[in-house]
């Protein structure tokens, strides 16, 4: 039972975060586009879409979390019984772990993106030697 609980974690895992993924693509690819040179734009935004997919997964599947289920965790020290209540608790975790663990490095992309837009519209005002008219 705990290896159907381990995959179909995974599984639902997997799709939250796919679908994840491909809903903030094209605002990926539009910051990269703007931020760095489009040639490596496209590299760029494969190395964040593995990278959301991994840590969205890994925030879902919580490993150490589903080991009380073969280790024991109760005063007599039985491995805890897989119910279908312990089932639907199991998969709403998986839901928002994964999708908590996407929002926080989506996060923290978006933020230094800012940064790096900031930087990039100032040189080009610089460059270009004309006042903001924003």
């Amino acid at each position: 039972m705990f290896i159907t609980l381990l995959v179909v974690s995974f599984l639902i895992s997997l799709s939250v975060i796919l679908f994840v993924v491909r809903l903030f693509q094209n605002s990926m690819r539009l910051i990269l586009d703007r931020v760095v040179s489009p040639d490596l734009s496209g590299a760029w935004l494969r190395y964040l879409s593995f990278a959301t997919v991994v840590v969205g997964v890994s925030g879902g599947v919580r490993i150490w979390e589903l080991e009380k289920y073969i280790t024991g965790e109760t005063i007599d020290d039985k491995p805890i019984i897989l119910n279908l209540d312990r089932w639907v608790l199991e998969v709403y975790r998986t839901l928002i772990g994964t999708l908590q663990s996407a929002a926080w490095l989506l996060l923290v992309f978006f933020v230094f993106a800012l940064i790096a837009y900031v930087i990039v519209r100032a040189f080009e005002l610089l460059r270009s030697g004309s006042p903001p008219t924003e």
